[in-house]
């Protein structure tokens, strides 16, 4: 029987083979006993693992979280850009096997089969030089079982007719842990831009950390049953590895919250633990602001960040209501994430000016609300093809382009962070909150304050709830792919929010929809396994 990895290996195989015969005067060494000559050889065996996920992170993998999350509404105006429901679909919870937005399952199989090949030649897991691959390895599993569920536990190479199943979640979650604690101690703690955007012990402690988090999430096989009154074990360990970046990382919170979201972010910013790198030429696929700008902003003289747009862009992606209010406390740096109401241009440095944007000769003004035409078919969340279409929903300009980035597809050259050390901060106080031991003096009104406090946020007056650490989360990691996975551990990936419960009242009850179908291509291949329930 033919299986969806097959391809994978075969390609892996092929590559190897062609570079190995590009230079008959290089000494051979066993792939599967010798080390590598030097850390150069090591890190060249390495350096297929790193970056399977720019691709889905670039585009897929982010409309998936913030459609499906209480962020943002796909809408679209009079066909332009409704693409048979691809972005419809998961802002009502309408997700289906054939939606773009979960087909990039293989990205993630082939991640690992990188990994594994790269195990494989560093002469095995328990090899110090393995480690790498073996954090990337629990990292790849992670997004397959975050997503889809049950996943297959892809540990080895597999041979050409090998067949695989999936397993239960819980066995994939204890799969992730013990490749992390393996890898942990040989994972290097430096951090510079020769370690950026590569497994660190801090990138894998990081990991970690979220998993037990989730773990109460991830240890329900049937995902329907979860609730967050369920106990969570972990919480304990969760607050060991947060108290361990608290007191002896190099991480901190010196950045300015705008600036390390643009063009010019990178390995210098210290609250970054672990980002995807992406470069508008040398490593393509981040493209955010293409759907997030104003639909009709190339055809200004000068679009709303300052410069002329040289391609056309989307418009697609509308701030929920619920947002604008979150990002709404006085002087938070970062309500600057969204612009709403009367719109005005920013100026060279990124700062809003008092210059108003004008189309047909009056000035753009996006609103809080978002309606469909009259009359429109509601799952298409038409807004209408017009101006008054076009400007529905408040708009995130928090991943803000350049110009250049127009020239060369649309393809930015914004880091996108995965791990960031406030996410450690506040999930500390969330921890605690849910029962984890105190260790420190750390309180979770402390911890959330220290947010507050670099973004110029009013201090939090009184002792914090759970809801209190959702809403801060909601704002410091805004438009930052979370807000899918925070909702599902508060069980309140069903609430109502902008227009998905009016327009799709079964989402309220569909709990099945915590993870997503396996795409119909991977199913097709892999005739073995059983679809996901509900799909």
């Amino acid at each position: 029987m033919k299986n969806i990895f097959k391809l994978f290996i075969s390609a892996g195989f092929l590559a190897a083979a062609t570079t190995g015969c590009t230079d008959l005067d290089v000494e051979i060494t066993s792939q599967l006993t010798e080390f590598p000559d030097s850390e150069i050889a090591a890190e060249a065996k390495l350096s297929d693992v790193y970056y399977k996920f720019r691709g889905p992170l670039g585009r897929r993998y982010n409309e998936l979280c913030s459609f499906s999350s209480d962020e943002f509404t796909g809408i679209s105006f009079d066909g332009d850009y409704y693409n048979s429901g691809e972005n419809s679909h998961p802002t009502l919870h309408m997700y289906n096997a054939d939606d773009p937005c979960v087909d990039w399952y293989g990205d993630i199989t082939s991640g690992i089969t990188s990994c594994n090949k790269a195990i494989l030649d560093l002469g095995g897991a328990d090899e110090p030089a393995a480690a790498p691959a073996l954090a990337m390895r629990a990292f790849y599993h992670f997004i397959l079982m975050e997503v889809w569920g049950a996943s297959p536990i892809l540990d080895h190479l597999l041979d050409e007719n090998e067949a695989i199943d999936r397993s239960p979640r819980p066995d994939v979650a204890a799969f992730i842990e013990a490749d992390l604690l393996k890898a942990i101690p040989n994972l290097t703690q430096e951090v510079n831009a020769g370690t950026y955007g590569k497994p660190t012990y801090w990138m894998a402690k990081a990991l970690l950390a979220k998993l037990y988090l989730n773990w109460a999430v991830y240890s329900c096989e049937d995902v329907t049953t979860y609730t967050p009154s369920i106990n969570n074990p972990k919480l304990d360990d969760c607050i060991a590895i947060c108290d361990e970046f608290l007191n002896n990382s190099p991480f901190d919170l010196s950045d300015s919250y705008r600036e390390k979201f643009w063009p010019e972010n990178g390995y210098k910013v210290k609250d970054f633990i672990y980002a995807m790198p992406y470069d508008r030429i040398t490593a393509q696929g981040m493209c955010y602001a293409r759907y997030r700008t104003w639909r009709q902003m190339n055809s200004l003289d000068i679009s709303i960040y300052g410069f002329k747009l040289s391609a056309s862009v989307g418009g697609n992606m509308a701030v929920n209501p619920n947002v604008v209010d979150l990002l709404s406390l006085p002087g938070d740096d970062r309500n600057a994430s969204i612009v709403g109401g009367p719109i005005y241009y920013f100026d060279n440095e990124r700062n809003l000016t008092n210059d108003p944007v004008i189309y047909n000769g009056e000035q753009l003004v996006f609103t809080k609300e978002i309606k469909l035409k009259e009359g429109s078919v509601p799952e298409e969340l038409n807004t209408g093809k017009d101006v008054n279409g076009w400007s529905q929903g408040y708009k995130s300009v928090k991943w803000f382009p350049t110009y250049d980035d127009y020239l060369n597809g649309r393809n930015q050259s914004n880091d996108v962070p995965i791990f960031r050390f406030a996410d450690i901060i506040l999930t500390k106080a969330e921890a605690l909150l849910r029962g984890g031991k105190a260790t420190t003096g750390d309180t979770p009104a402390s911890l959330l304050n220290q947010i507050r406090t670099y973004v110029h946020a009013p201090l939090f007056d009184g002792e914090p709830t759970l809801q209190d650490i959702l809403d801060e989360r909601g704002r410091e990691f805004f438009d930052e792919n979370w807000r899918r996975n925070d909702l599902i551990r508060y069980g309140k990936f069903e609430d109502d929010w902008a227009l998905k419960h009016v327009v799709n009242p079964k989402a309220k009850t569909e709990l099945f929809r915590r993870i997503c179908p396996i795409p119909t291509g991977v199913m097709n291949t892999n005739t073995n396994w059983t679809q996901n329930p509900g799909y």
